[in-house]
């Protein structure tokens, strides 16, 4: 049975497999990179007020705040469209899409923090839970509302099939094949 709102058809499933490995790809890199103990003399004490961070980084000059902020912002963004494919969902409210998730971002992104603080080395930042819901968002909104229209175009229209003249038929008559004609027979006598 095909939950309400889902794709139809192969391309669902393939989508979602695609979406879920890519997705689990992902999260963990992000793991890796985020969660690795690092080997420094001195850490800064954690970062609880919202925005200081950003700041800070807007103090050090335009190149570095821009890699500092940018660096933030795009470890997370690539959930912004794997979530919504491994949900499969075609048909939907895009403002629910894009809340859901957004928690899902801001969850994953708060989770990642929380670990951070048994890592040696690693620095809780409120700012990047900020920054890291920020990429998700932008992701979100660049990409899905416009890949979503395309897959229903591509859904609404029907696949042409080669036909015995060289046209093309629908899927649905092509799976039928064409109707048998029989020849008249006269009427015995």
């Amino acid at each position: 049975m095909q939950r309400q709102g889902s794709m139809g058809g192969g391309s669902s499933s393939r989508i979602r497999a695609t979406g879920a490995v890519l997705l689990v790809a992902h999260l963990a890199f992000v793991g890796w990179l985020t969660l690795r103990p690092l080997d420094v003399p001195w850490v800064a004490p954690a970062n609880l007020h919202p925005l200081a961070g950003i700041r800070a980084d807007l103090a050090l000059g335009w190149p570095q705040a821009a890699w500092r902020i940018g660096e933030s912002t795009a470890l997370l963004a690539p959930l912004g469209v794997l979530l919504p494919a491994v949900g499969g969902r075609l048909y939907v409210s895009p403002l629910a899409s894009l809340l859901r998730t957004i928690a899902a971002g801001t969850l994953i992104s708060l989770g990642i923090e929380l670990l951070q603080t048994g890592v040696p080395g690693q620095v809780t930042d409120v700012d990047s839970l900020l920054l890291n819901t920020a990429g998700v968002l932008l992701a979100h909104v660049a990409i899905v509302p416009a890949a979503r229209a395309s897959l229903r175009r591509r859904a609404a229209r029907p696949p042409l099939r080669p036909g015995v003249e060289g046209g093309a038929l629908p899927q649905d008559e092509a799976a039928q094949g064409r109707t048998p004609t029989i020849p008249r027979v006269g009427v015995a006598p």
